[in-house]
């Protein structure tokens, strides 16, 4: 008979300190968040400690300095070129109940020749429209790797890569969103790693209460940042709402109210048609939500670059008015 204990196994702390009942639980410091998510990127967690991570991160709610942590480790593990990039835009919730119309801000903001790079991690939850659906309608160029991404960012200033193709084990987590029944924080996480350290982040963080954690995260990473609660999840202005910008830089922290667009709520559409933001985009059909969201969003993007908020809608009109439709 074999009575030797069996060793903990070295990623068994990170569990016990996030899961040791309502008095002994507490929050990972920033290097504990940084080693935890370094060796699950690394393979060195078992898999019922990955499930076991996630769901107690869920339950508790990820803090700035956790957030912080996991993104140095993920960005420790990048292995991206240096590539000018003007705005970082994720997209990792998918629409419900409104078309995708910020993939038309960027589009057009692109237009303009200001360099943008959208991620996202495909489709994982049922009854969504993503962005990924929607690249080859808009022509918006896929890329499967950096040299691909730099590429596309000098040809048409706007460049899509999947996630998966740039950080997979970052990707295999959140495909375990069907397994485990919840979205992990990793959804969370993705919307601040940056990865090309672009000039300012744009975000968009859904449940209440977050979106002032995630200004935290960015500003204890350096990096200058725009958080808003986003139509659907989304990086996208709802007209219908007031809307608040958490915004970092250069370390300072600053905010803004954003009125609603339209004096009465636009009916969502009875179904999301996908060839409407194309004819839209041409000039072919019109839309007044989707007008409103687009300029919106796109002045959202210019005020994260720096401009006053009535600079920032003068030069979205203008950028949208001078398009070019044919692409």
């Amino acid at each position: 008979m074999n009575l030797v204990t069996p060793p903990e196994h070295p990623f068994a702390q990170f569990v016990r300190i996030l899961g040791k009942g309502k008095r002994g639980a507490r929050n990972l410091t920033r290097e504990e968040a940084r080693e935890a998510m370094g060796m699950l990127l690394d393979g060195q967690a078992e898999e019922s400690q990955l499930g076991a991570f996630l769901m107690l991160l869920r339950h508790k709610e990820e803090s700035a300095e956790e957030m912080a942590g996991f993104a140095e480790a993920v960005r420790a593990r990048l292995q991206a070129p240096t590539i000018p990039v003007d705005l970082d835009w994720p997209s990792y919730a998918g629409k419900k109940r409104h078309l995708p119309w910020f993939l038309l801000a960027a589009k057009a903001l692109a237009n303009s020749g200001i360099r943008i790079l959208l991620h996202g991690g495909g489709p994982h939850t049922a009854g969504r429209l993503y962005s990924e659906q929607l690249l080859e309608a808009l022509d918006i160029p896929l890329c499967r790797n950096w040299v691909s991404v730099e590429q596309a960012l000098a040809e048409q200033h706007l460049a899509f890569i999947p996630l998966g193709d740039w950080m997979p084990q970052l990707q295999r987590m959140i495909d375990l969103r069907n397994i485990l029944g919840l979205r992990s924080p990793i959804h969370s996480l993705t919307r601040i790693l940056n990865p090309l350290g672009a000039r300012c982040g744009l975000q968009s963080i859904f449940h209440p209460g977050y979106q002032a954690v995630h200004r935290e995260a960015s500003q204890l990473l350096g990096d200058n940042a725009i958080v808003i609660k986003g139509e659907g999840g989304e990086i996208e202005i709802n007209p219908d709402a007031t809307s608040h910008l958490y915004g970092t830089a250069n370390g300072e922290n600053w905010d803004e109210e954003w009125p609603a667009l339209s004096a009465q709520r636009h009916v969502k559409p009875e179904s999301l048609e996908p060839a409407h933001l194309a004819a839209f985009w041409r000039g072919s059909v019109e839309d007044a939500y989707g007008q409103f969201a687009v300029i919106s969003t796109m002045a959202l993007a210019l005020r994260a670059l720096g401009r006053s908020r009535e600079a920032a809608f003068d030069e979205a009109k203008r950028c949208w008015d001078t398009r070019k439709t044919s692409n």
